[in-house]
């Protein structure tokens, strides 16, 4: 099966590419969200609107909101899809005991009466069926 082999290997590459995109991406909107509120802040100060010391606050927190954001952005993506994926149903897998049985119903004695029940059900159902 080195079919399979190359598939998941190109599908690990694909999510690889992906990862860095978004990463880069991510990267240039913090510089360019940046860069907009340096200008900002230099035209504040600039016009007396603001002091420098003001205006390097307001810069990082800026940036420090819109990383905020991002993040509440990927959280709620991540609780989306954790949502569709508990719409899905479960897996459920029984598996058999190996130990004796617990319980005074299970005992040995029991099972033969069950059984010696069950004959007779059945036999009465016969008789039933050729009346």
């Amino acid at each position: 099966m080195a079919g399979l082999g190359d598939i998941v290997q190109k599908a690990f590459y694909l999510g690889v590419g992906l990862a860095t995109a978004a990463g880069e991406q991510a990267g240039e909107k913090f510089s360019s969200i940046g860069t907009q509120a340096q200008k900002l802040a230099d035209d504040m100060v600039a016009k007396g609107e603001i002091t420098t010391e003001e205006a390097r606050k307001l810069v990082d927190d800026m940036i420090k909101s819109a990383q905020q954001q991002n993040l509440n952005q990927a959280a709620n993506n991540n609780s989306t899809e954790r949502a569709q994926k508990s719409t899905e149903p479960r897996r459920i897998e029984i598996v058999a005991d190996s130990e004796a049985p617990s319980s005074p119903s299970q005992s040995p004695e029991n099972v033969s009466d069950m059984r010696k029940q069950v004959e007779a059900l059945q036999e009465e159902l016969k008789r039933m069926k050729n009346s």
